[in-house]
């Protein structure tokens, strides 16, 4: 069974994400070492906070580059959650303007461009999924738990990616599929059964 590398930059929700991986009988790894992430199997990116904060964190301690070469060059799986789906992106907007991983093709902006809902969104939400997205394979229902204030924004006729929606006043992306990179809004270690059948799911790909 492969074992699993949870990434520690500081942003918290490590031990809700690590509960839930060693739950369904994976052996599990926090790391802050780049080098560590870079011969791991499986990587896990979570986090909650501030994008800039965040990625200024990542920058320093390196992991930044560990990470795409985890995903671009030896190609392995990696699963975003929340603001780790929203560092995939290619620029975010919170604090200040700043550079993702670049894992993706996308914008992280405000929800309240979108919505005139209360923010920050959360609690459960019908999360509306693409066909093919190995995620949600053999789920008997799609709702999961968010909490955030921000969405990726990206081009919605970009090819080969898997994108899923969530309406919170406005239809957006809340999850995505790209080969081998993973990303979902909400949180899956929080959404009881439905997140941790998503997690095996990803898993066992």
């Amino acid at each position: 069974m492969h074992k699993v590398t949870i990434v520690d930059y500081g942003a918290g929700n490590i031990l809700s994400i690590s509960n839930a991986i060693q739950f369904l009988g994976y052996k599990i790894e926090i790391s802050s070492n780049p080098n560590e992430m870079k011969n791991s199997e499986i990587l896990i990116l979570p986090g909650v906070g501030s994008f800039y904060r965040a990625m200024m964190k990542l920058n320093d301690l390196g992991i930044d580059e560990a990470i795409k070469e985890f995903a671009f060059i030896k190609k392995r799986k990696i699963l975003g959650i929340c603001l780790g789906m929203q560092l995939m992106a290619s620029m975010g907007n919170e604090e200040k303007r700043i550079q993702g991983l670049g894992l993706i093709k996308g914008e992280i902006k405000s929800m309240s461009l979108i919505t005139n809902l209360q923010l920050p969104h959360i609690g459960f939400n019908l999360v509306e999924s693409h066909k093919d997205n190995i995620l949600y394979h053999k789920l008997k229902n799609y709702y999961f738990y968010f909490v955030h204030s921000f969405f990726l924004d990206m081009d919605l006729s970009a090819k080969n990616i898997k994108l899923d929606y969530c309406n919170y006043g406005k239809k957006f992306i809340c999850s995505f599929q790209n080969q081998n990179i993973f990303g979902t809004q909400f949180h899956p270690e929080k959404s009881q059964t439905n997140g941790l059948n998503l997690l095996k799911n990803f898993l066992e790909l």
